[in-house]
């Protein structure tokens, strides 16, 4: 079973680093407390206790931590995973690789003693996505990774008139399940709505998430869109997005939005302004997993 066997880290650069036993991965950040946190895409170091071996073996008195790594492995190659790769670390936390190994321009310790090190040639580096408590036995799974697309319905966006911020919003909210491959501003015209949606279907994307055009006025069609295209409707999650959020605003009852399924896609009608499309992926992401795992074919049946 792949796993975590360590949770290292050190006040400073440059210093073997500490089995502490659990610390908190911080989104865009890295392990609370370390030294490392905050470096660009190298927020977390991984290497593998298979790789530790390799140096005990040459007489070195090594393990967890003295290679500088955060997160101390056991049970998966971790060299082989392609950079992209999603990893989910103990129950929440969900981290994305973003290289293997690395050069050193100055030789370690380490290296001096034994002259080899494993950690540039088997160590990987991820950025954080998702933040969670991670602590020593906890899993490390390799994640399925999703496509998505994300319409944008506006006349005013789709003339230049207007940023459209909702978009590249969903596109961050996304990153833990997976990558938007396609992101599009297209005005508020049913049959260019469902056209731009049926193309993305046609594509394999495992789910279409659209913002703006579910409201009340003429020129809200986004939902009849949806629907023009769709083979089953998913009601569950638009009465949720609609009970959650009227707590906050009463005018969320007016929302029009559904959620429905065409092929393997599933749709989701979101909210035009950033701040409800916040507010509805917050209510839609415990139970997202598992929708794109059912609506793929990826995962199983909810039953036991």
């Amino acid at each position: 079973m792949p796993e975590i066997v360590a949770v290292c880290t050190s006040p400073e650069k440059g210093q073997r680093k500490k089995n502490i036993g659990e610390s908190m991965l911080l989104k865009d950040m890295g392990l609370k407390d370390d030294a490392h946190a905050g470096f660009a895409h190298r927020q977390v170091s991984l290497l593998a206790e298979e790789s530790i071996a390799k140096m005990t073996a040459k007489g070195l008195d090594v393990g967890p931590g003295d290679f500088a790594e955060n997160l101390t492995t056991r049970g998966i190659n971790l060299v082989n995973l392609p950079v992209g790769t999603r990893l989910k670390a103990g129950p929440d936390a969900i981290l994305r690789v973003t290289q293997i190994g690395k050069e050193c321009h100055d030789r370690c310790s380490i290296y001096y003693q034994a002259g080899d090190c494993v950690m540039p040639r088997e160590g990987i580096f991820t950025e954080v996505l998702l933040e969670g408590l991670v602590k020593t036995g906890d899993r490390l799974d390799i994640k399925e990774s999703y496509k998505f697309g994300v319409i944008t319905a506006s006349d005013k966006g789709s003339r230049g008139e207007r940023e459209d911020k909702s978009g590249p919003l969903l596109n961050s909210i996304l990153l833990p399940w997976g990558d938007v491959i396609d992101q599009v501003i297209v005005p508020d015209s049913r049959a260019a709505l469902a056209r731009v949606m049926q193309e993305m279907v046609s594509r394999e994307f495992d789910a279409i998430f659209t913002t703006g055009g579910t409201g009340m006025s003429p020129r809200d069609v986004t939902p009849e869109a949806t629907l023009d295209i769709s083979d089953r409707l998913v009601p569950g999650i638009a009465e949720a997005i609609r009970r959650e959020t009227a707590v906050a605003t009463a005018k969320a009852m007016l929302s029009r939005g559904v959620a429905a399924i065409s092929g393997s896609t599933l749709i989701v009608n979101l909210p035009g302004s950033p701040k409800a499309v916040a507010e509805c992926m917050n209510v839609i992401s415990p139970v997202l997993e598992h929708a794109l795992e059912t609506v793929s074919g990826k995962g199983g049946e909810c039953a036991r």
